[in-house]
């Protein structure tokens, strides 16, 4: 009779809650609960495995909860089951093990290790040539470390200095199985790893190495000849130098691969590879590749041939930046897209219109969209589908992921603060700057440099006295339901064809040109294009004139091609603040349209190479997708 007399009152209770405006968010109350208890029992399996690996035995490979550890127990489970598959080569986890193990030991000598035949844990497995039986003996057998007689950044005769634990090594190479080992193997030796864009050369490559405070630097044999005017500066600032190939090397680099061949695969002790703390960089690894599934991977994405890759490889998930699904609604039909078996799309940067023309032509399938930063230390996931949400503000979410949007000024740069100087909370359909707590639950580990390169990170006295925020420079829309919308970029970064453009960088290389007094660099929105493309204002320093030749000389020699200006605008003076700081979000919005400017406007000719005017013919063009910038 009690349950007669509640029934009414409970179906009453959505009308009161539409009332109260609390039903647009409490409808999705269920599918909150269940991303949070995911979220919950993910971290509780992650939390697991680092105390079952801290409990192991330290010179197994058991020992250390990282990389190594985790390719080591996958190894172990199902060692046959295909873990890459790179064009027509495919890779067992077995196989992917024992090349790791041999790149760890190939670095391992390189830091001075010597072990004697026979010793410790890493016996030549099954197969292993009997020329191996030399060097069959694992690293933490007790032996001192021996001085290394090497050949890499080493002239002739000379002796190169053993890499110390922990030592940074950065590898440049392209997308191939080959970078896999050498990044599994140097997490097994102890040493850590940079990720060097290959289109970098010349001053932003050096200030990259620089930064990350690398010691070593391992190449692709291809890149070689682009890379010979850096040889003397790469061997003056003491790098040791290896090539991932056999191919001819100028002398003083020496072919990492063979050495690793020469190696056995045999375990190396985990211990080397553990990380100390949170900090360690060893920890960047938790976040994907650690599921036991098959990669394939390709060496340069092709639009045209993406659909017949993913039926000839049986792809299910697949992960995308923004711009890569809008090339291939872009491309014309093929049978392929719809005989596929792709299920889910994981990725950030897909927007609205390419996403319901993405599901529309090549669904059914799952859109998975997401927020971060590499360097962040918040992410939002879109787990409930709807199109063009990045993730939810749900109070659950928040309290498992604490992040807030405050109010922004989008002309001083700075978040607004009250008569109290704390920052203002937005209210539903309001963009505001996202910012997340700094604590130890979620630290922010900063950046390879000066602690100066975080300064505009952090923000202090956010809500309460003493608090610190990291401030991501996005600005993000939530609704009345609480789902977030990416709104902009701030600050001096923008996205182009899936890369960071640091305003600052591109405007350091293009005031190097003696004819040119003042830059100022920022992002415009292309119709048709994803992110921001490059702009550059331009001052002529008296009495020079514009050198267009010398100019595109000089940003394709100095600059990758992601962050070579798209456009020029070449002005009297400068338009600056009242702190006379540049006026980017107002040159942004003005755009280059040559109707509505009346400075003179150039573009990037990608085809001629080289920047010409940007006539009202090119800008239609342009505009009509009949131009490529």
């Amino acid at each position: 009779m009690a349950a007669l007399l509640l029934l009414p009152l409970l179906l009453l209770l959505p009308l009161l809650l539409l009332k109260l405006h609390l039903w647009p968010q409490l409808r999705w109350l269920a599918a909150d609960l269940a991303f949070a208890v995911r979220a919950l029992r993910c971290k509780r399996a992650l939390r697991a495995r680092a105390l079952a690996a801290a409990a192991a035995d330290p010179e197994g490979p058991e020992g250390g909860c990282s990389l190594a550890w985790r390719l080591a127990q996958l190894a172990r489970q199902r060692p046959a089951h295909t873990f890459l598959i790179h064009g027509a080569r495919r890779f067992s986890y077995a196989e992917a093990e024992r090349e790791s193990n041999r790149v760890a030991r190939a670095f391992l000598r390189a830091r001075g290790w010597d072990w004697g035949p026979g010793g410790g844990a890493g016996g030549a497995g099954e197969g292993e040539r009997a020329s191996h039986g030399a060097r069959d003996a694992a690293a933490g057998s007790g032996a001192a470390p021996a001085v290394w007689e090497g050949d890499g950044a080493a002239g002739a005769g000379e002796t190169a200095a053993p890499l110390a634990p922990g030592a940074t090594v950065a590898l440049l190479l392209p997308a191939c199985p080959e970078f896999l080992w050498l990044w599994f193997g140097l997490a097994k030796a102890g040493l850590r790893t940079a990720f060097v864009p290959t289109a970098l050369r010349r001053g932003p490559l050096l200030h990259c190495l620089r930064s990350c405070g690398a010691r070593a630097l391992v190449l692709a044999p291809e890149f070689l000849e682009s890379l010979e005017p850096d040889l003397p500066a790469l061997r003056a600032m003491g790098l040791r130098l290896w090539a991932a190939g056999p191919e001819t090397h100028p002398a003083g680099i020496s072919d990492l691969l063979a050495e690793a061949s020469a190696e056995v695969g045999g375990p190396v002790p985990g211990a080397l590879s553990a990380p100390q703390s949170i900090m360690d960089t060893c920890l960047y690894i938790f976040t994907s590749g650690t599921t036991g599934a098959t990669v394939v991977l390709k060496s340069k994405f092709s639009a045209g041939q993406f659909w017949e890759d993913c039926q000839q490889h049986r792809v299910t998930v697949f992960q995308y930046i923004g711009e890569l699904c809008r090339y291939l609604v872009n491309q014309p039909p093929t049978k392929a897209e719809r005989g596929h078996k792709v299920r889910l799309a994981v990725g950030s940067g897909l927007r609205p219109d390419t996403w319901e023309r993405f599901v529309r032509r090549f669904g059914p399938l799952q859109v998975l969209e997401t927020y971060g930063l590499t360097e962040g230390n918040v992410a939002t996931f879109n787990y409930t589908g709807r199109p063009g949400a990045v993730g939810r503000a749900s109070w659950l979410y928040k309290h498992v992921f604490p992040f807030s949007l405050i109010r922004y000024d989008v002309t001083t740069g700075e978040p607004i603060r009250d008569t109290r100087g704390h920052c203002v909370t937005t209210s539903p359909g309001e963009p505001g700057l996202l910012v997340a707590p700094v604590n130890q639950q979620s630290p922010f580990l900063g950046y390879a440099g000066g602690p100066e390169l975080a300064r505009g990170k952090l923000l202090k006295d956010v809500f309460r006295p003493g608090d610190v925020f990291f401030n991501t420079g996005d600005l993000l829309v939530c609704d009345d339901e609480g789902f977030l919308r990416f709104h902009d970029r701030t600050g001096d970064t923008f996205r182009w064809k899936g890369e960071n453009v640091a305003t600052t960088e591109v405007a350091e290389a293009l005031e190097a040109l003696d004819f040119l007094q003042e830059v100022n660099v920022y992002g415009v929105t292309v119709p048709g294009h994803e992110g921001r493309a490059g702009m550059a204002a331009l001052v002529l320093r008296p009495p020079h004139s514009l050198d267009l030749q010398q100019l595109y000389a000089h940003v394709s020699e100095n600059l990758p091609p992601y962050a070579r200006p798209r456009f020029l605008r070449l002005q009297e003076s400068l338009a600056t603040t009242e702190t006379f700081k540049q006026q980017k979000v107002r040159m942004a919005k003005e755009g280059f349209d040559p109707s509505v400017l009346s400075d003179p406007l150039y573009i990037l000719d990608q085809a001629g190479g080289g920047y010409v005017p940007l006539t009202p013919a090119r800008y239609h063009a342009l505009l009509a997708g009949d131009l490529r910038i």
